[in-house]
């Protein structure tokens, strides 16, 4: 179940975001995922808010000395480079806000357009004598 800080973080999200398009939060492990046009753009779990990244925005987070996803498990520490946490200062203006979305909603386009299709599974024959 999601946090109330995760839950307040979507409700200023929506409403600085709204002018991009069809935003939508879906209830994900601890928080949400969060979606722009039907595109995955960023995570909030606990009291973070994370944008997908790749290889050209990459350098805005490090610019800004954002920090990876990371997380502990019994193994120790896992690092989730795909998404960085969004700055404050980002946060805080609505309009260098939506510019930061605008490129990971890029960056998830590129990095789905770069995967391979899953096969599909073949269907099981139906006996024609049932």
């Amino acid at each position: 179940m999601a946090s109330p800080q995760a839950k307040a973080i979507v409700t200023e999200l929506e409403r600085k975001l709204t002018p991009l398009g069809p935003f939508r939060a879906k209830p994900m492990f601890s928080g949400y995922g969060l979606y722009l046009d039907g595109v995955i753009f960023g995570l909030v779990l606990r009291e973070n808010f994370y944008l997908k990244v790749d290889d050209q925005n990459r350098p805005d987070f490090v610019k800004a000395k954002s920090q990876p996803f990371r997380y502990e498990t019994r193994k120790g520490e896992v690092t989730v480079d795909s998404y960085w946490r969004c700055p404050s200062k980002v946060m805080a203006a609505a309009g260098t806000l939506q510019e930061w979305v605008e490129k990971s909603v890029a960056a998830s386009r590129r990095i789905g357009a770069k995967k391979k299709p899953r096969p599909s599974k073949p269907r099981p024959r139906r006996n024609p004598l049932l």
